[in-house]
């Protein structure tokens, strides 16, 4: 499940826009291989930017999450184990960091977690907004060699199911 306490400031409203957004992201999710990544620009750690279309031709797991989010805190071992296990057969990972998450916070558990994939700081907000206004974390979606949303996540994947689904996608061409 997904940590509900709000970010400092943010009042029931906040929660309620939460629900809407699950509810937002399950709908996509019965739309599985339809829709495609949105157009979007990550800011990464390191100061350099990537697009979606850089992440053409791999199977991608774009993951919408937040230091003071418990679940997210608690599945990060799981995604580099799933990271490591495949990155090498074209699979790849990018953990989104929230606007509202400050950036120190981030760049510490990055570093002191030593995760090994991309990671993205939406300090504008413009990320989570292109994706569907992402407000519930941690929301992920599977992204296929063609940038289509394979299936869409709201709380922890189960991950023996997600590395199914990952090594089906890797051997479509």
């Amino acid at each position: 499940m997904t940590d509900w306490t709000p970010p400092a400031g943010h009042s029931l409203l906040w929660r309620r826009r939460q629900w809407l957004a699950a509810a937002g992201a399950l709908a996509l999710s019965g739309c599985a291989g339809s829709q495609t990544a949105p157009e979007a620009t990550y800011l990464l750690l390191d100061g350099s930017r990537i697009t979606n279309a850089e992440l053409r031709g791999k199977v991608t797991f774009v993951n919408f999450w937040a230091t003071s989010c418990t679940t997210c805190v608690a599945e990060m071992p799981d995604m580099v184990s799933t990271y490591q296990r495949y990155q090498s057969q074209g699979y790849d990972t990018l953990a989104v960091a929230m606007q509202y998450d400050p950036p120190a916070f981030v760049v510490n558990f990055a570093q002191t977690r030593k995760l090994p994939f991309k990671v993205a700081i939406d300090n504008t907000g413009s990320v989570s907004r292109a994706w569907g206004n992402i407000q519930l974390t941690p929301t992920s979606f599977l992204l296929d060699k063609q940038l289509r949303v394979d299936k869409t996540y709201v709380g922890a994947p189960d991950f023996s199911a997600l590395h199914a689904r990952i090594e089906t996608l890797l051997s479509q061409a």
